[in-house]
């Protein structure tokens, strides 16, 4: 048998290829080529930099490390598995199986040491990015002389593939200008993606543009472990850039037929190649074989961090001896918890009508004083979102105690950067764009549902009710398709009374993203009282005796709905109108309660809004009716817009007369 690893971190690098290669020939499917390629510069990170506490993998001041090459996953589960961590390689045997801990990318929630759910190219990085500015925002926040309560790095693997995808652009340019120096990747520039050779269409001298980004930038050999080494603790120095450190490395390395080829990407090695693999490499044939030298190495690296943890919880008790105030409100926003009695606050005193996004920014502004931890921006339309806290100071480089992000246009950028900070803890991130941009950024909602993490979406000019600006900025589909994301609340408020209250159940919510639709033309206050009722997700607005039929809205159609009522009424309809503000949440209210604001005899009922009438069909029934747009806008005054295309009480009330 051949002789284990002579050197310790031989013996990690070469342990995390034997797992790679088998679990994914195991599983018959997987991404074999990245671990085998970064399992040097990894071994390098983990066994002598990374801080780390395996037994309790949410200490807050660990080091966080993202995988932003999620498809490299093995990667990731080889070393939790060497580190200690609760993932036993029976674990590691069940790769992408049924009911296992290692699926196929690393998923937030599943799988312990798994900091953020990764996969999607660019996404992890971009993550990453929100990680080291929560970092510094509670570091400038909590640490005072002699406490450095909040003192840790974010570390990166990123790809090829994750430095091509646009939202990866965006992210680490606002990296870069805001100088957070303690965000450190290591690109695995092996030159092949899944076409083949990166040189088909990316050329671009990435280091090159980093450096123009404001970060450190160095090369290396991928695989000569002294020079990763010397090239991190470079980064280290460096307190006020983030560093790109290019590992050049050979995709599936080791493997005789498939190294440096685009066959070592997406695929299983094969029985054969496997067993030439592992004769190169000079370790046993042994299925899923660990060197014992790698637990060794990475179970000190976590013995250290579990050191370096009571040393923290030490620090830790000293402070809260010396800033008990300041303590107490660490532990607390750290815990996920709200301030006690923050739903005491007092609401703006609303009085006349006004734009539900300019509602948004006075219970934003009301509600940040009750609740530090929310920090947000927008992207480049402070003004129009009215996203900003009043008094308050930008986030900045060398001045992170600032209150409000300036993202700039990159909101791609801005909703990945936002599940970072959600993911890191300690802050409730929020921002804001016109509604018709959430196309942009997208792929980050999806992953803040996926990962049930509280982040707050501003989302205004909801409608044709924007007007001039015409369809390029008139959302049609835009809630449609924001409403097909499971676990994704979408708010669209009647009136600020419903603005209220959506921001209200947006804080109170933990286990997931809230979306906020808000107009841009003013709306007329409804009743203050009923408005609570959207603290339910629907509600009935106002009512009738004995109600024969059923009116039902969004947002600002839903004074077109009250206004159908009267017209019914002058004719002898009795009419309910119903207000849906969420759909979601009251989809999850009890079936009571449900058939008490829509009872299933009352079968005439029509809806009304401003977009595609898709999902209304499920409130309005088969017999119901649904008034909306199958088109795009146009360019001109809201008022026009609603008369042209038949938005208006008079073709509701028609629609009822009908049946």
């Amino acid at each position: 048998m051949t002789q284990p690893a002579t050197t310790p971190l031989q013996a990690v690098a070469n342990s995390i290829r034997v797992l790679a290669m088998d679990a994914v020939q195991k599983a018959n499917s997987g991404h074999p080529g990245l671990p085998l390629g970064m399992a040097d510069t990894a071994a390098v990170l983990w066994a002598k930099y990374l801080k780390f506490d395996p037994r309790q993998p949410q200490w807050p001041d660990r080091d966080r490390f993202i995988l932003s090459a999620g498809h490299g996953s093995m990667l990731l589960y080889a070393l939790l598995h060497l580190s200690g961590y609760d993932l036993p390689l029976a674990q590691l045997q069940q790769f992408r199986q049924w009911g296992s801990h290692t699926p196929g990318h690393p998923e937030y929630g599943e799988t312990p040491g798994v900091e953020t759910t990764t996969g999607p190219l660019g996404q992890g990085i971009s993550n990453a990015v929100g990680f080291a500015l929560a970092e510094q925002w509670l570091a400038a926040k909590f640490n005072r002389p002699d406490f450095p309560l909040v003192d840790h790095r974010t570390f990166v693997i990123a790809s090829d593939g994750d430095l091509m995808e646009g939202v990866s652009h965006e992210a680490c340019a606002l990296a870069g200008h805001l100088g957070l120096g303690k965000l450190i990747v290591l690109y695995d520039d092996n030159g092949i993606s899944i076409d083949g050779s990166t040189k088909l269409a990316f050329t671009e001298d990435v280091p090159a543009r980093f450096a123009a980004y404001g970060w450190r930038v160095a090369r290396v050999d991928g695989h000569d472990r002294t020079a990763v080494a010397a090239a991190i603790d470079a980064a280290l120095t460096d307190a006020e850039r983030p560093s790109l450190i290019a590992c050049r490395t050979t995709i599936g390395y080791g493997s005789p037929n498939r190294a440096g080829t685009a066959k070592a990407h997406g695929e299983p090695l094969g029985a054969e190649e496997i067993r030439l693999t592992k004769e190169a490499l000079g370790v046993p044939q042994e299925p899923f074989w660990v060197d014992p030298q790698a637990y060794e190495i990475l179970g000190t690296a976590g013995s250290k961090g579990a050191q370096r943890h009571e040393a923290w919880r030490d620090l830790l008790a000293l402070y809260e001896v010396a800033y008990p105030d300041l303590a107490a409100e660490f532990k607390r926003v750290m815990a996920g918890e709200l301030p006690p009695n923050w739903q005491e606050t007092p609401m703006p005193a609303f009085s006349s009508a006004m734009a539900t996004r300019a509602a948004s920014g006075q219970v934003l502004n009301v509600l940040a004083t009750a609740v530090p931890e929310l920090l947000g921006g927008s992207a480049d339309l402070t003004g129009s979102n009215n996203t900003d806290l009043k008094g308050a100071a930008d986030v900045q480089k060398g001045a992170f105690d600032g209150r409000y992000l300036r993202f700039g246009v990159r909101e791609h950028g801005m909703g990945a950067i936002m599940n970072g900070m959600a993911l890191h803890g300690g802050v409730i991130p929020y921002g804001g764009t016109f509604l018709v941009f959430s196309d942009y950024m997208r792929g980050a909602v999806r992953l803040a549902a996926l990962m049930r993490q509280q982040v707050i979406y501003v989302f205004t000019h909801d409608s044709i009710g924007l007007g001039e600006d015409g369809p390029t900025h008139q959302p049609i589909e835009h809630l449609a398709a924001l409403r097909a994301i499971p676990n994704l609340w979408v708010f669209r408020p009647a009136d600020a009374w419903e603005t209220a209250v959506a921001w209200q159940v947006a804080l109170a919510r933990r286990d997931g993203p809230t979306a906020l639709a808000l107009t841009r033309q003013k709306l007329p206050l409804l009743d203050r009282d009923a408005a609570q009722g959207a603290a339910q997700g629907g509600y009935v607005l106002a009512d009738a005796a004995d109600p024969q039929v059923i009116l039902m809205g969004s947002g600002s159609e839903v004074q077109i709905a009250l206004a159908a009522q009267a017209l019914l009424a002058d004719k002898g309809v009795a009419a309910r109108v119903v207000s849906l503000p969420c759909w979601e949440l009251f989809k999850a209210q009890p079936q009571a309660y449900r058939d008490a604001v829509l009872p299933p005899a009352i079968t005439a009922r029509v809806a009304i809004e401003a977009g595609v009438t898709l999902g209304w069909e499920q409130f309005v029934g088969t017999q119901g009716k649904v008034l909306g747009l199958e088109h795009f806008g146009a360019s001109a005054p809201y008022e026009r817009l609603y008369q042209e295309f038949g938005l208006t009480a008079e073709a509701m009330a028609a629609a009822i007369g009908n049946w």
